[in-house]
């Protein structure tokens, strides 16, 4: 076996396991299909094993491709990374910059933050990762993430935006149908339906500490994602978990039992400290500091 093989090939066999067909693959590396092929099978021969078969639903990763995923993943994170370093080194505020942020952020809060930097700067262009997991920044997962615990790495800026408060919403539309519960105890009765979490996760525990009362069971309408759980609440499904800055922006969603439930989070934003000098990533963070605070202060 060689003892070297070229990246492109390994980025090949990446995209091919990502789209699921060498035509997909090609149209997202704007390579030939019959070039992504060639790739596919050079890498084969080179590592003398079978990398894909042929499914009807596409092209299968065997057990030796998958057992080679996560290197190729790695790689392929390394080389974006590496293109959006070589791209910041002008003071021109161009080039790529990743954003981490969890799915609700990503959703319903950077959008606004995040179209008037772009308007500004032509020749910047946005990554966002719609996550709740804490991608790495030290490894460069992504550039700038707004994480809602305190970053400890020492390589990173941290900047504390300030605090967002959780309570239960529900739309008027289910109000007016099922009443307005005037207790904890008349919440969790009939003929009051209750959108919550799905599987029990820190923050789940959290919840079920302070209120013990709030436990899976509860729930007539189980999510993990926080955009599904918004979409609920929109729809008048039931009674919910909302930030507070975005249920002031929604006229038709009503607070309840403020007393009773409310929930802080820090909101934190954090870039690895390498990335200060660059322009791209220093005006997105400023941009991002500036409109998170603004969202937080109401």
């Amino acid at each position: 076996m060689a003892s070297d093989i070229a990246w492109e090939w390994y980025r090949s066999f990446w995209e091919v396991a990502q789209q699921g067909s060498l035509s997909a693959a090609a149209r997202a590396l704007g390579l030939t299909q019959p070039t992504l092929g060639r790739h596919i099978a050079s890498l084969e021969a080179q590592l003398s094993q079978r990398l894909f078969v042929r499914s009807a639903s596409g092209l299968q990763l065997t057990e030796q491709g998958r057992s080679l995923l996560p290197y190729a993943q790695s790689m392929a994170t390394t080389a974006a990374a590496l293109q959006r370093a070589a791209t910041a080194q002008t003071q021109a505020v161009m080039g790529t910059v990743r954003i981490s942020a969890s799915e609700i952020f990503a959703t319903e809060v950077l959008p606004g933050i995040l179209l008037p930097v772009t308007q500004t700067h032509a020749g910047l262009a946005l990554e966002i990762v719609a996550t709740d997991k804490l991608d790495d920044l030290l490894h460069r997962e992504s550039d700038i993430a707004v994480r809602m615990l305190r970053p400890t790495q020492e390589a990173l800026i941290a900047k504390h935006i300030g605090c967002v408060e959780l309570g239960l919403y529900a739309h008027q539309h289910y109000l007016r149908r099922q009443g307005l519960p005037c207790g904890l105890q008349q919440l969790l009765a009939s003929p009051h339906r209750l959108i919550g979490f799905d599987q029990l996760s820190p923050f789940a525990r959290q919840l079920i500490q302070r209120w013990p009362q709030l436990q899976r069971s509860a729930f007539t309408f189980r999510t993990d994602s926080a955009a599904s759980s918004m979409a609920l609440l929109r729809a008048g499904a039931g009674i919910g978990l909302c930030q507070a800055p975005l249920a002031r922006r929604e006229p038709a969603l009503q607070r309840l039992l403020p007393e009773v439930v409310s929930v802080q989070l820090d909101v934190w934003l954090a870039m690895h400290e390498d990335l200060r000098a660059q322009p791209a990533c220093q005006a997105v963070f400023n941009a991002l500091a500036q409109g998170l605070g603004s969202y937080l202060g109401g």
